[in-house]
C-alpha cells in the first residue's frame, strides 16, 4: 500500500500582533485555524494559499516568506503535510461568503489564542505561529511558482 499524505497550505498573517484565524465547524465541533486548505490539481503551492485565504477569509493574501513544511497526524493515523506560508492581506471583500465550513474570522494575539488552545484545530496552529515570532522566514524561491507537465 502507497502511503500518501494530503497536501495542505496556511497562510500565517500578523497585523498589530494579531493573527487572522477562521473559526470552523468540523465534524461538529467548533475550532480555530489559520486559512488553510488542500492544493487542488494543477495548482502551485502558492496559487493554493493565496485562493485558500480569499475563500476562508475574503482578504486577498500576498506571501512574502515560506515558513516551513510540517507534517501532522491525526488521532486517526491520517497525515497532513502543511506548507505554510508568511504574507499580508489588503482590499478585504465585504461582499464576499465565507466558504463553508468557515463561519467566521476573528484577529487574535498569541496569548488570546493560546487560552483557547482546547479549541484549536491542531497543534500546528500555535506551532506555525511561535516559529513566526522566532524569526523563521524562508525565501519564496525555495518553493516552485508552476507545475510542471510530463512531455509527450
Amino acid at each position: 500500500m502507497v502511503w500518501k499524505p494530503d497536501v495542505t497550505v496556511a497562510a500565517i498573517i500578523e497585523r498589530d500582533s494579531q493573527f487572522l484565524l477562521v473559526e470552523e465547524r468540523i465534524g461538529g465541533r467548533l475550532v480555530l485555524n489559520q486559512p488553510a486548505g488542500h492544493l487542488e490539481d494543477g495548482e502551485s503551492l502558492l496559487e493554493a494559499v493565496v485562493r485558500e485565504t480569499l475563500e476562508e477569509t475574503a482578504w486577498h493574501f500576498t506571501p512574502a516568506a515560506l515558513l516551513g513544511v510540517y507534517l501532522w497526524r491525526s488521532a486517526r493515523a491520517h497525515t497532513t503535510m502543511r506548507v505554510a506560508f508568511i504574507g499580508s492581506v489588503a482590499d478585504f471583500d465585504s461582499t464576499r461568503r465565507l466558504d463553508p465550513p468557515v463561519l467566521a474570522t476573528h484577529w487574535l494575539t498569541r496569548e488570546q489564542i493560546l487560552s483557547r488552545r482546547e479549541q484549536l484545530r491542531t497543534t500546528l496552529v500555535t506551532r506555525c505561529i511561535d516559529h513566526y515570532l522566532a524569526g523563521r522566514r524562508l525565501p519564496l524561491e525555495a518553493v516552485a511558482h508552476d507545475v510542471q507537465h510530463a512531455v509527450p
